[in-house]
């Protein structure tokens, strides 16, 4: 490379100009090496601006920088100079005495025109008087891989894939994990919330209009067949027993026959209505417990018996209501 100073203008009053005598050489540190195309590996002819940082230049101070010969390339051949210096203000460092003081980054574009490791020239630049050194760089240059068949590019490899460790693994578990469980505790509390609310529903209602909801579901000789009287008497028992709980405050839910009759011992329920639930009651323990099959005519009977116990509890309750108010007034 043939190396010569020039003398031009560059920015706000900083001048290059001819070497003078007298000056010191003075190591400045490295130089830069930036690639203008974003990849791992340097290829031929990929280009890269290289070049030096001088810093904390006064407005005004001279400066010199080399010139290139770009017919010739440097290292026998091994670089081309692409384009010339570019200088750039990086910022106003300081100020100081009323005198602005520069960051300016000097630099030209070249490009490798051959594979191998190369060790670039040192840069230097004279500021004022003094000539600043700056350290060289290496480049290692790659060849572009060639089919010798076809004279064209190989494709790229793909990327190595390698199998999944349970370390990699385990976040995507768990976040499957923890969204199944946010998913069946939505799930879950959807189900509560809507049996809450034909809960809440159906408690609004009276308890005779609840429990004569419940016995009419059990209309029909369906229900009577040997495999069936079971389901059959549980469900209409089950009825009264929340209708006692209503209407009279006694535990028949919790209760055996014997304690629910008893706890009803002293109430307003007609003697001979006493009696006919009492049996009811106690035959559906033995359809239940004793494996006992009732017959035609008994099972029959069970739902007229429970819609008059409830219906005539309900109009004695109502009857009672209007005598206490005939009292108070």
């Amino acid at each position: 490379m043939r190396i010569q100073l020039a003398i031009a203008a560059f920015l706000s009053g900083i001048t290059l100009f001819a070497q003078e005598e007298g000056g010191r050489r003075i190591v400045a540190g490295p130089s830069f090496l930036e690639p203008l195309q974003k990849r791992d590996s340097v290829l031929v002819l990929d280009q890269f601006r290289y070049g030096m940082e001088l810093k904390d230049i006064a407005e005004g101070t001279p400066i010199a920088l080399p010139v290139f010969d770009k017919e010739s390339t440097a290292r026998d051949g091994h670089l081309a100079i692409i384009q010339d210096w570019q200088l750039d203000s990086v910022k106003v460092s300081s100020r100081r005495d009323s005198v602005a003081r520069y960051n300016i980054r000097a630099s030209f574009t070249l490009a490798p025109l051959i594979p191998g490791e190369f060790e670039l020239f040192e840069l230097q630049c004279l500021v004022g008087q003094d000539t600043l050194v700056f350290n060289n760089q290496m480049m290692q240059v790659t060849e572009p891989s060639i089919d010798l068949e076809t004279f064209q590019p190989n494709d790229i490899h793909p990327q190595a894939k390698f199998p999944y460790t349970l370390v990699e693994l385990f976040p995507w578990i768990y976040g499957i994990a923890m969204g199944g469980m946010i998913i069946a505790a939505f799930i879950l509390w959807m189900i509560y919330r809507k049996k809450k609310v034909a809960q809440d529903k159906a408690n609004a209602e009276p308890a005779h209009i609840r429990a004569l909801r419940k016995l009419d579901g059990f209309r029909g000789d369906k229900f009577w067949k040997a495999d069936q009287q079971k389901a059959f008497y549980s469900g209409v028992t089950d009825a009264l027993r929340e209708y006692i709980v209503a209407r009279y405050g006694v535990g028949a839910l919790e209760m055996t026959t014997a304690e629910i009759f008893d706890g009803l011992k002293g109430s307003d329920i007609p003697a001979d209505l006493y009696q006919e639930m009492k049996d009811l009651f106690e035959r559906a323990d033995f359809v239940k417990f004793a494996k006992f099959t009732a017959t035609d005519e008994e099972n029959a009977q069970v739902l007229p018996q429970a819609v008059r116990f409830v219906t005539e509890t309900y109009q004695q309750e109502i009857a009672d209501q209007v005598g206490n108010d005939e009292k108070e007034e």
